[in-house]
């Protein structure tokens, strides 16, 4: 069915902005915007430079901030194909879902667009049944089933997914919490799937037994794990598991894979687009069905242990090259479980004696031609006396990026450019005091409260947003403070890196927001 048309002004949105005088209606409105120039896009090997954005080389991993995966070339294939026809999408994915439960050997199979929308589908099957009244509804879940039942070390960033179709976490530590826990409110369990998950009353096995009691559905988050085949999680009594399509499997980006019990499976999809339902913003293509399905068809026929030697191989080629320079060591630190399976390289030095720090060679891999990004590093200019390291990942690397990555490691190794050693200066002041501090984010503001507490350079305290609290430390420098904090919240933490500069009763300067960018602050006594 096509939108409806705005009835105030007989005309859609869309078809004022593909009119012919849309610019001037635009403009008309105010919402005209400033005149940007940029490069135009090139179709060809340079796609994204022509663009002004650098790829890098991953030796990081399955990162959806860095685009996970790269896509197998049958994968790429089936979505070019897939382009060209027109199918009906329910008949498609009917189709697809008897597909995968041949290939999974799953009684059903979905495909999502990414790991936390089949999070969020699962959750609106088991809210609503697939009853229409009660789909059009969320998340206003009054009267209605809206809780989620989660064990307390299975709280995680991603359960916003599930949290998003306006349902209540509700939080266990024991077995008898759980019973307490379940009542007529009740939707489901959930659990993210790891190392944590496999002991103690709450293990995946424990819970199983608890929801098969009270006939609540248990959804694992397996999303970055390999798909095993028969299904561990399903053998442990698992009624619904979703995976990312764009890690391991190197599926679509944009695409995910639930799998489980026909009927709520089959809710999941009508709670889902192209259906107008919660789901309709989590919509999935063609394109991406049929990719991910080519991701699961040549996932069952892969040869996983020469892959596994590959990456090893690929290890060994830059630990090789690394360790030609005096005083480099190597660990290799061996998966703790399914997700992000595979080994990973650690390259340890005194930084004193070699002349470069972890965190100066993961920046400078990060900024270098070609840019390489690595999995993690330790170590700073500001304290030589602990050792030095840097983490490679070979999960996602490419044929030839290990020659790449072991050439730029061992010249900055061995030929280290000159750092400067930092000059702390005195502290120049005293913060100590109650400030009110007034934050200006990218289109909003908000204010909190900070009360520090200040000893020679080294800065204490709390830190209070509109609802959150944490703890802080930091320095000042001269007159520069520097001040980290972290809120729980949720499944999450939200962190607070301040960098400011004082002048009298006033601090002002920046705050990081880890993945949520950077926002201005004025911090005023009082």
């Amino acid at each position: 069915m096509a939108r409806t048309k705005n009835s105030s002004n007989g005309i859609s949105r869309r078809g004022l902005l593909s009119s012919a005088g849309a610019a001037a209606a635009v403009a008309a409105t105010g919402l005209a915007p400033e005149p940007i120039e940029a490069s135009p896009m090139e179709l060809g090997a340079k796609l994204y430079e022509s663009i002004g954005v650098t790829p890098a080389v991953n030796c990081r991993g399955t990162f959806t901030i860095i685009t996970g995966s790269q896509s197998l070339p049958e994968v790429k294939r089936a979505m070019e194909l897939a382009s060209h026809h027109y199918v009906h999408m329910d008949e498609l994915m009917d189709a697809v879902g008897k597909r995968l439960a041949e290939l999974t050997q799953a009684e059903w199979g979905m495909v999502t667009n990414g790991c936390a929308a089949a999070l969020a589908h699962a959750t609106a099957a088991c809210v609503t049944g697939g009853d229409p009244e009660k789909m059009q509804r969320m998340p206003n879940l009054a009267g209605m089933k809206n809780e989620v039942i989660v064990p307390r070390y299975a709280r995680n960033v991603y359960d916003h997914a599930v949290r998003m179709t306006g349902v209540k976490m509700v939080e266990v530590d024991t077995a008898a919490q759980f019973e307490a826990a379940v009542n007529s409110r009740t939707a489901m369990c959930m659990i993210m799937s790891g190392p944590a998950a496999e002991k103690g009353e709450l293990s995946i096995p424990n819970t199983a037994i608890l929801c098969k009691k009270h006939g609540i559905p248990l959804l694992i988050d397996a999303a970055a794990e390999e798909l095993t085949i028969p299904n561990g999680h399903f053998k442990n009594g698992a009624t619904l598991v979703a995976y990312s399509g764009g890690k391991c499997l190197r599926g679509p980006q944009a695409g995910g894979l639930l799998l489980g019990r026909k009927d709520l499976i089959q809710t999941a999809w009508v709670c889902s687009a192209p259906h107008h339902a919660f789901g309709r913003s989590m919509k999935v293509g063609k394109e991406e069905i049929m990719g991910m399905l080519a991701a699961v068809e040549v996932w069952v026929k892969r040869d996983h242990a020469a892959e596994w030697k590959e990456w090893e191989r690929r290890l060994d080629v830059i630990s090789t090259a690394a360790m030609k320079v005096d005083g480099v060591t190597k660990t290799i630190h061996q998966p703790e479980d399914l997700s992000n399976h595979a080994p990973v390289l650690q390259l340890s030095w005194d930084p004193k004696k070699v002349g470069i720090t972890g965190t100066e060679i993961e920046e400078l891999l990060g900024k270098g031609t070609p840019r390489i990004l690595v999995a993690g590093s330790n170590g700073t200019r500001r304290d030589l006396t602990k050792p030095s390291s840097i983490r490679i990942m070979p999960y996602m690397m490419e044929p030839g990026d290990e020659r790449i990555a072991s050439e730029a490691i061992h010249k900055l190794l061995s030929k280290p450019p000159k750092f400067a050693d930092p000059v702390i200066p005195a502290p120049d002041g005293d913060v100590t005091g109650n400030w009110t501090v007034e934050l200006t984010y990218l289109s909003g503001k908000s204010t909190h409260h900070i009360t520090l507490a200040q000893s020679g350079g080294k800065v204490s305290g709390t830190h209070k947003g509109e609802t959150t609290t944490g703890n802080l430390s930091g320095a000042l420098e001269g007159k520069t403070l520097t001040m980290r904090a972290s809120h729980k919240i949720e499944g999450t933490s939200l962190s607070y890196n301040f960098s400011g500069t004082v002048n009298g009763g006033t601090i002002a300067g920046t705050v990081g927001l880890a993945e949520y960018g950077k926002a201005e602050f004025v911090a005023r006594r009082g």
